[in-house]
């Protein structure tokens, strides 16, 4: 009896836990269905929270994301595949560079300065020299150099009319010896006593007055003779940016100055001639020996030459000219590179002067 009420209370009783327990899994059922309600009600607010700040700031994601990716990589490179290696300058490197760099400062403001002197130096000599030296025009009607037959319409026939420029050569000479010519272009700066000496080098740095001068002089080749003209005289001149020396020649080049005829006449004067040369051609060319070739051999040559410098022309000149026909050629540096500026012309009419 009392075994069977044992085993029955016990069987009650384990019902009885087990109806409990059903319970309390269905509480926690409906606990978990209400938790996952309550989740998915803020996740669902979240997400349309987030998609608003994405939409309202997609531009700006937009705008970085490039930038964004470079960085990151950039910091796994850094980071992760390269380590750890920093390069210091070292201290003597350092002093090194800092010599060098404080030597090309100096010698650059060196240069400029001297540059400047020079420029002054040759501005104010010629100054000097115009004050004194005025060219004056005469009106002579001088000497016509093969006049063209037939052809009353030539340019020719323009600058004949055109007078003549006259100096004292007395007193250039008094300053400097080496005085062979005065040279005058409309439209430049070039007004200039001409020298010559036995090289083609020493006025390349040196005034007028013989001074050291980087600026140089204009100067004719030492090949020519200014008593007898050559085949082609030939007179150069450093092309300075301040337009000193023949600096002002690459005005030759525009356009506006190759509009005005006037321009197209060059006066060279000496002690026993004063002449007028009239331009055929105006380019540019890289340096050579050729357009500065000062006699020829023979007259198939000279006429070789002239066709040749006549197609070289850039301004459309198309002047004509005769292998009996007395050239004067103008050479100067256009630029660092070694490229020239050319202005070539032909004597038209010849005045003998009385001796200074």
């Amino acid at each position: 009896m009392d075994n069977s009420k044992k085993v029955n209370m016990t069987r009650e009783e384990y019902r009885n836990q087990k109806n409990n327990q059903n319970n309390i899994d269905d509480k926690k059922e409906e606990i978990n269905e209400t938790k996952t309600k309550i989740e998915n009600i803020i996740e669902e607010k979240s997400s349309k929270e987030s998609n608003k700040f994405i939409n309202d700031h997609s531009y700006k994601f937009d705008e970085d994301e490039d930038e964004d990716n470079d960085n990151n990589m950039a910091n796994i490179l850094d980071d992760e595949e390269f380590p750890k290696r920093k390069k210091r300058l070292r201290p003597w490197a350092f002093w090194l560079f800092l010599i060098i760099f404080s030597s090309l400062l100096i010698f650059s403001a060196l240069s400029i300065y001297n540059w400047l002197k020079d420029s002054k130096n040759i501005k104010n000599l010629n100054d000097e020299i115009s004050s004194k030296v005025k060219p004056e025009k005469i009106n002579i009607e001088g000497k016509l150099i093969n006049p063209p037959e037939g052809n009353k319409e030539s340019d020719y026939w323009y600058y004949v009319k055109l007078p003549f420029y006259s100096v004292d050569f007395a007193e250039l000479k008094k300053k400097n010896s080496d005085t062979v010519a005065f040279i005058h272009m409309d439209q430049t700066n070039i007004n200039y006593p001409v020298v010559q000496t036995t090289n083609n080098e020493y006025y390349l740095t040196r005034a007028f007055d013989k001074s050291k001068n980087y600026a140089g002089w204009v100067y004719m080749d030492y090949r020519n003779s200014s008593t007898n003209l050559s085949d082609n005289t030939v007179i150069y001149g450093h092309g300075r940016l301040d337009k000193t020396v023949f600096g002002s020649l690459k005005n030759a080049l525009t356009k506006e100055w190759q509009q005005k005829k006037d321009n197209y006449a060059i006066w060279l004067s000496t002690p026993k001639k004063n002449m007028l040369f009239q331009i055929f051609s105006i380019y540019t060319i890289k340096s050579e020996s050729y357009y500065i070739e000062t006699s020829f051999k023979s007259e198939d040559e000279k006429q070789k030459w002239i066709n040749t410098m006549l197609e070289r022309d850039t301004a459309n000149i198309k002047t004509p000219v005769q292998v009996s026909d007395k050239i004067l050629t103008l050479s100067t540096c256009l630029n660092s590179n070694g490229d020239r500026i050319v202005v070539q012309s032909k004597l038209v009419k010849v005045q003998n002067r009385t001796k200074d």
